[in-house]
């Protein structure tokens, strides 16, 4: 199972990550975003220790999904280091998530 995380705690679980964090954005009743966290859960077992990999509810949190502006879902979101680098596409397979990680 993929952890959560939430507005309150986002700023310093990303300042402290030692390793990417890739952050899954979703909603509830969203069907791309279960197909996604399917494939993230498979990738979750090959990054472990290298990536992070974490949700987020956007209907339970607002800041973080608001400051990104993220429109639709499901959105991936990759930071390195504390800071924002890039979105990853939001479909795909864990081969194709693997490879846009660029590890």
């Amino acid at each position: 199972m993929i952890a959560k995380v939430s507005d309150r705690e986002f700023d310093t679980v990303i300042a402290r990550s030692a390793v990417p964090v890739l952050i899954q954005f979703w909603k509830p009743g969203c069907g791309g975003c279960r197909a996604l966290t399917r494939q993230l859960e498979q990738l979750q077992t090959e990054v472990r220790g290298k990536v992070l990999i974490l949700t987020m509810n956007v209907e339970e949190n607002f800041q973080i999904p608001s400051e990104l502006e993220i429109s639709s879902l499901p959105a991936l979101a990759l930071y390195r280091q504390g800071h924002f680098e890039r979105f990853i596409g939001g479909m795909g397979t864990k081969d194709e998530i693997l490879k846009q990680l660029v590890l």
